[in-house]
């Protein structure tokens, strides 16, 4: 069990959120909120697609407790860094949206929009592009299977939808954003952990959960690896252990040679076997890149997340935890500056962040920028 999900084990929720009656076989037929039952002809484009701007989150004391302050001081720091590249758009309870504007600054744009804690990526929607424009996905999002409290951040994906005055795909699955991976050109990774799990998704078969996937992100190719059930509160999230930084080649968080065998490691081990073999929607074999692990960072909880995999790309720049192992710390820039040629490679310290489980592409999801469209009918963007 991560720190995280001790310190909210006397927070839980009592009720998950129901499984959409909906089908997404039922390509574009209007829904009752306003959007559509299918993600007929719609696709999720690689990160790297230009964004018209971020989404964050602002933490609260009801989930963080003592820890408030070091997370808050976090979350302001990757906000305002990410600010130098394009908009972020940061939600907070009515209470704490002045702090958090004086917090993040000017550049940051604080809007007040209820929410439980600061994992945009798994609350907010998954954005999708089509003929139509633009379109976000809702993972119906349940606090990782019934893990954490989630009344106001289940709301937050159909919040954020209405305020931009885009369509709703209420997916027929459970899932977070943080549980799948793609390439932009048909390739989606998960772990079977987070998603083929009863506590998203009972009664369903991994070729259900996969049916659905292709549909809703317009995929034709899904590699599965195993994962880790039970020893985290995502169920061991494809973001903290391999990232797609083009379309065929794979980045993995790579383990010491030295590290204890543990069910991470084994975790590891079957990912590089199962990506080693894999083959894309194009029909080629995978390159795998390695990002190794930082070894130097002192005295951590059993949940620290020491992944530098969970960076975030943004216009121009990728956004990048920092661990204070100064050689491990510059082979990661290294290697990402190589990964993502043209682009500035930032490193952020995200301690607090860590200690919870997650890092930097966890508290962020983009909003990706239509070809030839601009958005800004929510509040005159």
């Amino acid at each position: 069990m991560s720190r995280r999900q001790t310190l909210r084990a006397g927070a839980l929720a009592a009720l998950g959120v129901a499984l959409s009656a909906c089908s997404t076989q039922d390509s574009g037929r209007p829904a009752r909120d306003g959007g559509t039952t299918s993600a007929g002809g719609w696709r999720m484009p690689d990160e790297a697609h230009p964004h018209e701007l971020t989404y964050m989150s602002w933490p609260t004391r009801q989930i963080w407790k003592s820890d408030i302050h070091g997370v808050r001081e976090d979350i302001a720091r990757i906000a305002r860094t990410i600010a130098e590249f394009e908009p972020v758009v940061l939600l907070a309870d009515d209470r704490e949206v002045k702090a958090a504007r004086k917090a993040c600054g000017s550049g940051v744009e604080v809007v007040p929009i209820a929410v439980d804690d600061l994992w945009m990526r798994d609350i907010g929607p998954t954005f999708v592009l089509g003929p139509d424009g633009i379109a976000g996905v809702d993972l119906n999002f349940n606090g990782w299977g019934d893990k954490q409290a989630h009344g106001r951040d289940s709301q937050v994906a159909e919040a954020i939808l209405d305020d931009e005055h885009i369509s709703r795909i209420k997916a027929p699955i459970i899932g977070e954003g943080g549980s799948i991976e793609v390439d932009g050109r048909g390739t989606l990774l998960a772990t079977e952990s987070s998603l083929v799990n009863g506590n998203r998704n009972p009664g369903k078969s991994r070729d259900d959960i996969e049916q659905a996937l292709r549909a809703l992100f317009g995929v034709t190719a899904v590699i599965w690896v195993d994962g880790v059930k039970g020893k985290d509160i995502t169920d061991y999230h494809i973001d903290g252990l391999a990232r797609f930084s083009e379309p065929g080649v794979v980045v993995m968080s790579t383990p010491d040679e030295e590290a204890p065998r543990d069910v991470w490691t084994d975790a590891f081990d079957q990912a590089r076997k199962v990506l080693d073999r894999a083959v894309d929607a194009r029909g080629e074999r995978l390159e795998v890149v390695e990002l190794p692990e930082p070894v130097d960072i002192g005295r951590r909880g059993d949940g620290f997340l020491a992944s530098y995999v969970n960076y975030y790309v943004v216009n121009g720049a990728v956004i990048a935890p920092g661990f204070g192992d100064r050689k491990a710390d510059s082979d990661a820039a290294s290697i990402l500056r190589d990964l993502y040629p043209g682009r500035k490679v930032v490193q952020l310290p995200v301690d607090t962040l860590g200690e919870g489980g997650g890092s930097i592409h966890c508290s962020t999801q983009q909003l990706p920028r239509p070809a030839g469209q601009a958005l800004g009918q929510g509040r005159g963007r």
